[in-house]
């Protein structure tokens, strides 16, 4: 991925993020221990998988389907914002600790993952 298109994602996200928080009173619709509870599943099944799997891998993207699934609790992110979530598990420090707890590998794996379904996927915001 280029400079110029990651930072476009990383825009988007946050400008998406904002817009939605400022709409929906800091996400006060969303059930935070069941969004919490969700993701320590998946991010359970996926590190399960992990070692013997490639991002691509349609088992892979069904798992990222539910992510994705989990996400549009808060809003249903572009193609780009949802790259941009991807960016911020692999930059910003305390979530690449929280992902990487579940695997060693998990943010590089779910970062690509995330990335193969946004160019595959259905589903997304205009």
């Amino acid at each position: 991925m280029d400079d110029s298109y990651a930072q476009r994602c990383r825009r988007s996200l946050a400008a998406e993020q904002a817009r939605s928080l400022s709409a929906t009173d800091d996400w006060a619709h969303v059930d935070r221990e069941r969004v919490h509870r969700d993701w320590d599943a998946l991010y359970q099944e996926i590190a399960a998988c992990l070692d013997g799997s490639r991002p691509g891998d349609p088992h892979v993207q069904e798992l990222v389907g539910r992510h994705f699934g989990i996400a549009c609790r808060f809003y249903t992110p572009s193609r780009e914002a949802y790259i941009g979530m991807a960016l911020l598990y692999a930059e910003d420090d305390s979530m690449r600790e929280f992902h990487n707890s579940y695997h060693p590998g998990m943010v590089e794996f779910l970062g690509a993952a995330m990335k193969v379904y946004a160019e595959r996927g259905s589903g997304f915001a205009a």
